[in-house]
Formats: structure tokens, sequence, C-alpha cells
């Protein structure tokens, strides 16, 4: 049963004409966003300036709308961004116009952004651990390493900074596969052929102090898998795959985030509400508000805010069955819990 009583905890910060689906916030108070082109083509990546409009970012040009995406002059499709522990913006290009479609040669990176000028430092090519039908969904840190989820082909990638080198590990593992129906607001979810949709791994969190990787496809349920044995390029993939295992049986999710302390905030699109997942996998309401619309990628910020982007993604056509139904304007909420980021997560 839907929630029918608005929470006044939860407070509408910014609201936009598109769908978006992350944010990011500075320690000085800027504000990133990502759209997915969900609902039309438009800005992929934008600054939120104090007075509520967009700014394409980095710049226009790499906005652009272009049929067909040509990666040397722009993006193919953001699906996320996320600031950092080095205080940059990093940019998840995913490589497809669309999960379950041919990935575009050259197009699946990661381009990070020095915030302190808005110019692009670097850009890591992921074309070495993509498969056809790769779709890049989302990243973390843990120190030298960047973990990244392929929603489009189920599997995981390990990037590691300093070496440079790009390992695709876990793939196809029952654990990065989608195999529940996913559902939201009490409906099953299909694409736009009217298929039953799936979204394979899409959400991650990486554990305060570094030694567990949680992961899940969008319908869930969440497993972890021990960093050190992730990280290990020497380890076989049998012995890898065998050190899964699961942690929390979560429904359908649109986004979650992690707190310093490692409580792990997961949404259920399914009931419009938010969970608070403890360390040992047990998990309670925090909060739950019929504005919660597919609440996607979560950002706890330092001042303890943990910031919502109520999507509607579930109402667009490649949620909906080919059906576009959003009530705009879309909302990016705020819910004040007290905590604070977790270290290796952003600055």
């Amino acid at each position: 049963m839907l929630p029918t009583l608005e929470d006044p905890r939860l407070e509408p910060v910014w609201h936009a004409d598109r769908v978006w689906n992350g944010i990011a916030t500075s320690i000085d108070g800027r504000a990133f966003v990502s759209f997915p082109s969900a609902d039309g083509p438009g800005i992929q990546a934008a600054e939120i300036l104090k007075d509520g409009t967009l700014r394409p970012y980095p710049d226009a040009a790499w906005n652009i709308v272009r049929d067909p995406p040509s990666p040397a002059e722009g993006f193919v499709r953001v699906n996320a961004l996320r600031i950092g522990p080095d205080g940059h913006l990093w940019i998840i290009d995913a490589g497809a116009p669309g999960i379950g479609k041919d990935a575009v040669p050259g197009g699946a990176r990661l381009i990070v952004v020095d915030l302190a000028n808005d110019r692009i430092t670097a850009t890591h090519d992921l074309t070495a651990g993509i498969k056809p039908r790769s779709y890049i969904d989302d990243i973390r840190f843990n120190g030298r390493r960047v973990y990244i989820t392929d929603a489009g082909e189920p599997g995981l990638l390990v990037l590691d900074l300093q070496g440079g080198t790009l390992r695709r590990v876990l793939d196809g593992h029952a654990a990065a596969t989608d195999r529940r129906t996913m559902r939201a607001d009490g409906r099953e979810l299909r694409d736009e052929q009217g298929e039953p949709l799936l979204v394979h791994a899409d959400q991650l969190e990486v554990s305060p102090d570094g030694r567990w990787l949680y992961f899940q496809p969008s319908s869930g349920p969440l497993s972890r898998v021990p960093t050190a044995l992730l990280d290990n390029p020497t380890l076989p993939a049998a012995e890898l795959a065998a050190a899964v295992e699961p942690f929390y049986d979560s429904g359908t999710t649109g986004g979650t985030a992690i707190d310093a302390a490692g409580t792990i905030y997961i949404s259920d699109t399914e009931r419009r509400r938010i969970m608070a997942v403890s360390l040992d996998g047990t998990a309670e309401v925090l909060i739950e508000d019929p504005r919660l619309i597919w609440s996607d990628a979560m950002w706890i910020d330092h001042a303890g805010w943990l910031w919502i982007p109520a999507t509607q993604q579930n109402l667009t056509p490649g949620f909906d069955g080919g059906g576009q139904s959003v009530h705009y304007p879309v909302w990016i909420y705020r819910l004040q819990l007290g905590v604070r980021p977790a270290a290796n997560d952003h600055v």
C-alpha cells in the first residue's frame, strides 16, 4: 500500500522539467545533476546554479544531442555522476543509447572534471571491459580502485587507477543478474517493446572500512563480496564467484547511499519509501512519502543531508512499456539525517 501522508521532514529543494536521476554536491556548495534522457533528449549533465537554473556541464558542446551519438564530440548517454574522494566530478557515460541497446564504440567511459577550473582532466576508456550490450551504470571508489556496474550485460568492472588496468569480474554471476520482476507502485515494469524490464548490476556501495563491496541488480537482492578478493587479479573466477554472499533481501530499487557508520540507505520503489540497512543486514523504514516516486541515486553531504532525486523514472517509456506519464516538475528533496558520508566515498 502506498503512503498517503507527506512527511514534513522531507524538504523540496530543486525541480526540473525533465527526469534527472542523480545529484552530487561539493564541499563549497555546488550541485551537479545527471539526466539519463529517459523522457527525451536534452542536457545530460548540469550544474544547478544558485537561482535554480541549469548550466550544461562541463560545457554546452559536451551536451549537444547527436544522432547517431559521437563519443569524440560529446556524451553518448550520461547515467550517473559523483564527486570522488579526489574532489573531482566523475561523469559516467553509459556508452549505449539505452539499456538493452547496442553499445556505441568508444562510448563507455568515465570522464573526470576538475571542479577548480571546470576542465576535463582524464577520460578512462572502458572498452576493454564491456560486451556488445553493456550499459555502464554507476561507480564507487576504494583507494586506488574504482568499481563499476554493468546494467546491460550482468557483471562488474574493476579499474585500477594506479596501474591503469581494467578487469571484468563476476561476469554473468547470479548476484549481478536481474532475475526478478521489477515493480514500482504496484505495477510490473516493461521496456519500450512491452517486454519485462531487465536492469542487471546497478546499485553498489563500498563499506567505510573498504572491506566489502555491496552490489545488486535493480530488482534486488543486495549481495556483498570481500574487496580483497575482488581486487586480486590472480584469483580464479570460480573462487571469486563463490565468495559472494547474500546481505539484504531488497526489492526493486532506484538508488542507494552509505554513511560513515556503514548504514546503507536503499529506496523501495514499490512502496515509495527508503530503508536504512544496518551492518547486520537488518532494515527499518527511514521515511515513506507519496512524493518519493522512484527515488534514485541518493547523496549524503557533510551537513548531514540525504539528497533524494524522486525521478518518476517508472513513468517513462523505457520503464512503462512505451508509455509516458511523468508528472512535471520532477523534484529533488532532502532529508536531515545528522550523519556523515563515508570518507572513502567522497569528500
